[in-house]
């Protein structure tokens, strides 16, 4: 039986849940489709201003792809290129590039495919006993050049390699002091404590917060700004939100924000 993406919004607020409750969330090649074509809806909604992703139930966020299939989605060569680029890079990269911002909710194993998911999240909030790795040197297959983009840019190639080298499972606490986190709470508040998260992100103005994605994406390419972009850097001031925040701010009231 395949695993699921389910889909659920309270509000300016959506959910993925991974749902693949007999493999501890295992993402199967019809969850990655179903994954990518959830964030696509996600990206197209602009009433939408945050996202979270989590596992369903608490035993795991996800425990990596499936493994069982593998023997039929990558059998050879151009079938595995097939999995990787068509299916599983294209949902990784739909996550780095959904324009609201996405808060990975983790409880339980993190692993592999897991990770990468939550590696490609803005916000990671883990719960205390929660593991994370990418143990596949003990399977013998090396993960996707395509893949570790997001785990690249967010630990650097000394902590990505010390994973992929030793395949060792690291506490939520060491996954915190290496970059992986953005920060621990009690397993019982981690849904809590990201539903928290996504209402002060909601609470703020829609197209600053897809302006500060937009714009750190763009400074991680490490060249400098040219006079154009600098102009659209104050796009704000031609905004309603601009003039609700002052507006709010001066006559000390919480702000209304349209995303206009």
């Amino acid at each position: 039986m395949n695993g699921e993406i389910l889909f659920s919004r309270d509000g300016a607020v959506a959910t993925l849940q991974l749902s693949n409750p007999d493999k501890l969330n295992a993402i199967d090649s019809a969850m990655w489709t179903a994954l990518r074509q959830a964030l696509d809806r996600v990206a197209a909604d602009t009433s939408l201003r945050c996202l979270i992703l989590r596992g369903a139930g608490d035993k795991a966020f996800a425990a990596g792809g499936d493994i069982e299939e593998f023997l039929t989605v990558r059998a050879t060569v151009d079938d595995a290129l097939h999995y990787h680029d068509e299916l599983v890079a294209t949902a990784l990269d739909a996550i780095r590039a959904c324009p609201i911002p996405t808060v990975a909710a983790i409880r339980g194993a993190c692993v592999g495919g897991g990770l990468e998911i939550a590696g490609c999240c803005d916000l990671r909030i883990a719960g205390e006993s929660s593991r994370f790795g990418a143990p596949i040197n003990r399977l013998g297959f090396s993960m996707y050049p395509g893949e570790m983009a997001g785990l690249l840019a967010l630990v650097g190639p000394a902590t990505l390699l010390e994973i992929l080298l030793e395949g060792r499972i690291l506490s939520a606490q060491e996954a915190l002091q290496k970059g992986l986190l953005t920060r621990i709470v009690d397993d019982e508040k981690v849904i809590d404590e990201a539903l928290a998260c996504a209402g002060r992100i909601a609470a703020g103005a829609p197209l600053v917060a897809r302006w500060h994605k937009q714009w750190v994406r763009r400074l991680m390419q490490g060249e400098p700004l040219t006079v154009a972009e600098k102009r659209d850097a104050f796009a704000f001031l031609g905004t309603a939100d601009y003039q609700e925040g002052l507006d709010a701010f001066f006559a000390k009231r919480k702000p209304q924000f349209t995303g206009r």
